[in-house]
């Protein structure tokens, strides 16, 4: 996916929160809902956590220069763990520790129809985000299960996205359910019992966004598939015995780093070496046009001792 297209998602889940977000305080003010609140807080993290992955995206353009001769792609990767600590620590800890002390203090709802109101808008802004998000993941997702896709696509706004996404889905439904039963039992308990819940929700999420981003940040390798691929046009390159041994690493979701050693026919002089090096970077660059640093070293291929029997 194209910084335009990662910017497409991250604007239209940024704009929805920030509606939200207004909306929701609101609606907690007038209500003194619990849950409510801390939907709020979820919205207004939310819409901190897009900002600054618009502020990643954005840095991770600059162009390489003698401080980072690798450029700047990695810059995504840890906006994006940043946001993970956000979503704990501003939305998730906030909603767990208001549910708690509204566990110990609790209090009537002022006007629950507010409320209630408040979360439908929400659910339709939420749901008219996500689909973006799903739209645009769905041609990069193929055959590959969500989760799958979650854990393995390069892309960091994209799982950051989906997955606020849904936990905010599923966040509205913690907190419609916990006003419904408050006011069908009269029990303001079960509204703090929402937060609760809204605030362990997010706290799951940060986690798995923690998980996969500092990954990411650490540095993954290519994909099964792309390492096949640039395996096999290095293989092919003319002059070329076999792929010794091979090395890649995402730079950034569109930037593969390889470096290779490779074995050539021995009968060929320096500048022919020198060609056929040249020759087969090329095949490999038109095959994966992701590999923008590409590093081959020529070596001979040498035979491991059997072990003894």
């Amino acid at each position: 996916m194209s910084h335009a297209d990662s910017r497409k998602v991250v604007l239209a889940a940024l704009a929805g929160n920030v509606a939200i977000a207004v909306c929701k305080f609101a609606a907690a003010y007038a209500s003194q809902s619990a849950s409510t609140l801390a939907e709020a807080v979820h919205s207004l993290a939310d819409t901190g956590n897009q900002a600054l992955l618009l502020l990643g995206s954005r840095r991770a353009q600059r162009p390489a220069d003698a401080s980072h001769p690798f450029g700047y792609g990695p810059v995504r990767y840890f906006w994006a763990f940043v946001v993970a600590v956000v979503l704990f620590t501003l939305g998730g800890v906030f909603a767990v520790f208001d549910g708690i002390q509204k566990l110990r203090s609790p209090h009537s709802l002022d006007s629950a129809v507010w409320a209630f109101g408040v979360l439908a808008f929400s659910a339709v802004l939420e749901s008219l985000s996500f689909r973006t998000g799903i739209g645009e993941a769905r041609p990069l997702r193929g055959d590959r299960t969500w989760w799958q896709f979650i854990h393995r696509t390069k892309d960091p706004e994209l799982p950051v996205v989906l997955l606020e996404d849904f936990g905010a889905l599923i966040g509205l439904g913690f907190a419609f359910a916990g006003i419904a039963l408050a006011e069908l039992f009269h029990q303001p308990r079960f509204d703090a019992i929402g937060s609760l819940a809204i605030g362990v929700l997010l706290i799951a999420i940060a986690i798995v966004l923690a998980v996969e981003m500092a990954s990411l940040l650490i540095g993954e390798a290519a994909s099964p598939e792309d390492v096949a691929t640039i395996t096999d046009a290095l293989a092919g390159a003319p002059s070329v015995r076999r792929v010794i041994h091979l090395r890649t690493q995402h730079l950034g979701p569109d930037d593969v780093m390889v470096a290779a050693k490779l074995e050539f026919d021995r009968d060929l002089s320096i500048p022919q070496l020198a060609a056929a090096i040249d020759g087969a970077e090329a095949r490999l660059r038109a095959a994966c046009p992701a590999a923008r640093l590409v590093f081959l070293e020529p070596d001979l291929y040498r035979e491991l001792p059997a072990p003894d029997a």
